[in-house]
């Protein structure tokens, strides 16, 4: 066994745990791999990266998180089928059930890491494992210390993880036997029953969507930033299958981080210190920094080989099509370090329009912004998820709606605040379709949207003129380097205009149904009048 290194004993005992020889403390990735595949928990693919399965559960369950409904909780969590409350007692049993089951295991892994790259908001976690792929993807997605900050290192924040547990729903108040539970009074965060590993990371995610907004006025974000050579840094903001990860993903430009930021008075950082990125698919010519980085320390979950041999088949999606694959910011050649970047100048909303509505790109006002933000808009098509045949309107509210414990109208309110202060121009970009709908139209180039992107960060769009969309209201510019004119308006597209104004009719009406459970909380009209008008 690998040697100890100044083992938070005490810390444990407090925290209820019972300290013998069998817990390993802060293990580097190779012998993380090693227990691994001693206790057959996973196997190594052909470029040695640890591929594991987890279990029953290949995704996370929102109905299945809680948050303790207390004296620091009651009055400022937006209660709702996200953020469930539980009542303390209950709380308890499971910390008690949690603590039990983690002490009867053979052994555990202990891990002291960090959030916030920005060292003036860093939150230092204790995460214990029952698993050692649990404590590698601590490793991987979380910010790791020096050997002298952990010769003094305490913990704000404790995770314990123990994914073989089955709860009694009966004595627990949970919906089954897995839960998330966050205790914002204990600090404590306790995963029960699942094995998928993304719980740990978007349970930290939770904590400080609370804890920033409401202590430091920071708006916390689920988006990915870049830098580029100037210094200027950009935001991307964007659901699943909107382009997100792809389009940040600029070789001229550097990775602040893919995922998770906090926008202060004077920068913006990344929380973590790594990737958690889809495989499904996965394609070295499109993803050449996913696929790279899959490699030893590297964590994937969920994914099956080709047969016969040790080569993943990104393609198979037989467990799940939310194959991942964790690993440091480091693996990532132009990744910046400290992941650290100055205040936004361009803000981008990237969303897959299956509808063929919106324009490809167009800029939005602060009070269209805060509008669109609180909406978080995008569509499924075909094929994205099981059952959907036909193209179908997601709204996710800031772009992050399960990771959200106060109601959106709070985030907007500093989003749009931020804007006015410093300026950053906001764009939203759709990189879904043009001249009809899913099934009609087509696919919008990848090659136009970089290009608009690119004209949008180097102000190549600042002195063209603009019109606004007579529904929508956002300014379509009337020209764009390197994008043929005629595509910039969606209704030119479209083989019969009044069938445009009808499909765009519809999204109007869309947004407006979705609008109405946060506009009894949203008091300022400036986004209210920022609403679509169908004509």
């Amino acid at each position: 066994m690998s040697p100890v290194i100044n083992l938070p004993a005490d810390e444990l005992a407090r925290l209820g745990l019972r300290i013998s020889d069998t817990i390993h403390y802060q293990l580097p990735p190779d012998e993380l791999v090693r227990h691994c595949l001693r206790r057959r928990e996973g196997v190594l693919n052909d470029t040695g990266a640890l591929l594991i399965r987890t279990g029953a559960f290949t995704g996370r369950s929102p109905k299945d998180r809680y948050i303790v409904k207390d004296e620091v909780t009651t009055a400022q969590v937006d209660w709702n089928d996200f953020n469930q409350p539980m009542d303390p007692a209950h709380f308890h049993r499971i910390y008690v059930a949690v603590t039990t089951w983690l002490n009867q295991s053979p052994e555990l892994f202990v891990r002291d890491a960090y959030v916030c790259a920005d060292p003036r908001h860093r939150l230092n976690l204790r995460i214990v494992n029952e698993t050692p792929s649990g404590n590698l993807f601590a490793h991987n997605m979380f910010l790791r210390p020096t050997e002298e900050e952990l010769d003094a290192f305490q913990p704000d924040w404790q995770i314990l993880a123990a994914p073989g547990l089955s709860l009694d729903p009966a004595t627990c108040g949970t919906r089954g036997p897995n839960a998330v539970a966050i205790s914002f009074r204990h600090k404590l965060i306790l995963v029960a029953g699942t094995a998928y590993t993304g719980e740990i990371k978007k349970g930290v995610f939770t904590i400080l969507n609370f804890l920033l907004p409401l202590e430091k006025a920071i708006l916390s974000m689920h988006c990915s930033a870049n830098k580029g050579p100037k210094g200027d840094t950009a935001i991307f903001f964007g659901l699943s299958g909107t382009g997100k990860t792809t389009l940040s993903a600029d070789p001229a430009r550097q990775l602040i981080g893919d995922d998770e930021h906090g926008w202060t008075a004077d920068n913006i950082f990344n929380f973590e210190g790594g990737c958690y990125a889809k495989c499904i698919h996965l394609r070295e010519e499109k993803e050449p920094d996913i696929f790279q980085a899959i490699r030893p320390g590297a964590l994937v979950e969920n994914v099956k080989f080709f047969p016969g041999t040790d080569r993943i088949n990104f393609d198979d999606g037989s467990i799940t099509e939310n194959t991942r694959v964790s690993y440091p910011l480091s693996f990532i050649g132009h990744a910046l370090e400290p992941s650290v970047g100055g205040i936004p100048a361009n803000i981008f909303f990237l969303t897959c329009d299956a509808y063929g509505v919106l324009p490809p790109i167009s800029r939005l006002s602060p009070g269209q912004a805060m509008y669109q933000f609180i909406s978080g808009y995008t569509a499924k098509v075909a094929g994205t998820e099981t059952g959907i045949t036909e193209p179908k309107p997601t709204f996710s509210a800031c772009f992050g709606a399960p990771f959200l414990p106060l109601h959106p109208g709070r985030y907007a309110a500093l989003l749009g605040k931020k804007i006015r202060q410093q300026g950053a121009r906001v764009w939203m970009v759709n990189t879904g379709w043009s001249g009809g709908p899913y099934g009609k139209g087509s696919r919008i180039d990848l090659a136009f949207t970089r290009a608009m992107i690119t004209a949008a960060l180097e102000g190549a769009l600042d002195n063209v003129a603009y019109q606004p969309h007579p529904v929508f209201g956002m300014a379509i510019p009337a020209s764009c380097p390197g994008v043929p004119t005629e595509i910039l308006n969606p209704r030119n597209t479209w083989p019969v205009p009044a069938e445009y104004d009808e499909m765009a009719a519809n999204l109007a009406g869309w947004f407006t149904t979705n609008f109405q459970k946060y506009a009894p909380h949203i008091d300022s009209p400036e986004i209210l009048n920022a609403a679509p008008v169908a004509r």
